[in-house]
């Protein structure tokens, strides 16, 4: 992959309420998000693996486990903010997806060109994040 010919999807980003698999009701502050290559490709990436929500940073403390999904044991750890405070975003821009889309010998044959209309050069800036509205400002990346 040459990184000066990277590119970010601008658009197609969304969010659902993610679901308490018990009562099957909103989980108060969590989201999955989706978007990006996993969704426009969708027919290539399994349900279960479309999220593009994962944690990229968290403070360890005693007995915290990752469980399925890449979701915490503590609850609060997969909130997207505070009873009290919005928490501190960051983004982080990962080329898996394409790399794995274009290396899948089913996918592939299928995928011409990964870039669309949407497409937009990567500008390795966290400018970009909050103009796409990916952080917020204010914030760090």
């Amino acid at each position: 992959m040459n990184v000066d010919d990277a590119y970010l999807d601008r658009g197609g980003y969304h969010a659902l309420a993610r679901l308490d698999q018990r009562t099957h009701q909103p989980l108060e502050r969590q989201l999955n998000f989706y978007g990006g290559l996993k969704w426009r490709y969708e027919e290539f990436v399994p349900y279960e693996r479309r999220r593009i929500d994962r944690m990229a940073l968290f403070q360890a403390k005693q007995d915290l486990v990752m469980q399925e999904q890449f979701l915490f044991s503590d609850p609060e750890y997969n909130t997207y903010s505070c009873p009290w405070h919005n928490n501190v975003t960051a983004a982080v821009a990962s080329f898996r997806t394409a790399k794995a889309l274009k290396r899948n010998p089913t996918s592939s044959k299928q995928i011409g060109d990964i870039r669309w209309f949407n497409s937009v050069r990567f500008s390795w800036t966290d400018q970009q994040f909050l103009d796409l509205g990916l952080i917020e400002p204010g914030q760090w990346f």
